[in-house]
């Protein structure tokens, strides 16, 4: 939920990666599997909190991220009324990402940036952030790589230095694969197990997981990697 990159490779094919930094006290995470999820063929990993996910792949046109905050740290206010994990899949009950803007109830959610990368023609970057007021919502440019940071975890002058080391990586021109962006969300950084892409703070928040999709528009890969526990590396086809 808290580190993202973005590479296109083409004008509907990209490469998408997600760090996942969560407490310790939360539960392992299952590898991805396909579910059917309110009449549609998704293929996530599940949180055992709360039956949810941070990352998921519909056999067509949508995959989702989730990242946790909106635009700056806010305070943890429990319980809430839904988790953030249940309400990226209930977006698979609605017809396109505006039907879903305009009848989802967002209240009583904590903050989040959701990424929502769709494929028809072209592909289109959603990006919603909801800060407990009001929905924001911007496209984003599906020609550049991207990387987006938790609001919650990461200070701006950070998130900005993770940005940097980004774009250092890309004037380094490595390769736009799979292989090469998981390198980077693991090494990424300077050191300090605070910030640094695979982070550590004192084994009470760390990275438990990357998930990444080789997204084409005939076969697509996901590819799981659990960093605490001996599930080790799953892929798993889509389509």
């Amino acid at each position: 939920m808290c580190t993202v990159t973005y590479l296109p490779l083409n004008n509907k094919s990209f490469i998408l990666t997600s760090n996942r930094d969560e407490g310790q006290q939360r539960k392992i995470a299952l590898p991805p599997e396909k579910y059917t999820i309110h009449g549609t063929n998704v293929y996530f990993p599940k949180d055992m909190d709360a039956n949810g996910t941070w990352f998921a792949a519909a056999e067509t046109t949508f995959t989702l991220c989730i990242l946790n905050g909106a635009f700056e740290r806010h305070e943890h206010h429990p319980p809430y009324r839904l988790s953030r994990g249940i309400m990226l899949l209930d977006f698979f009950s609605y017809n396109n990402v505006h039907h879903f803007l305009g009848q989802y109830n967002f209240e009583g959610i904590e903050p989040f940036t959701l990424l929502i990368f769709e494929q028809n023609t072209e592909t289109v970057i959603h990006e919603i952030r909801w800060d407990e007021k009001q929905i924001y919502y911007i496209t984003k440019d599906a020609a550049s790589p991207l990387i987006w940071s938790s609001a919650q975890l990461y200070a701006k002058q950070v998130i900005r230095q993770r940005e940097q080391w980004f774009d250092d990586w890309l004037k380094a021109k490595n390769e736009f694969t799979m292989q090469k962006i998981i390198h980077f969300h693991k090494t990424g950084g300077t050191g300090d197990n605070n910030n640094d892409l695979l982070m550590n703070r004192d084994g009470k928040v760390f990275t438990v997981s990357i998930t990444s999709i080789k997204r084409e528009e005939k076969e697509s890969i996901m590819r799981y990697e659990d960093m605490i526990s001996n599930i080790g590396v799953k892929e798993i086809k889509i389509g």
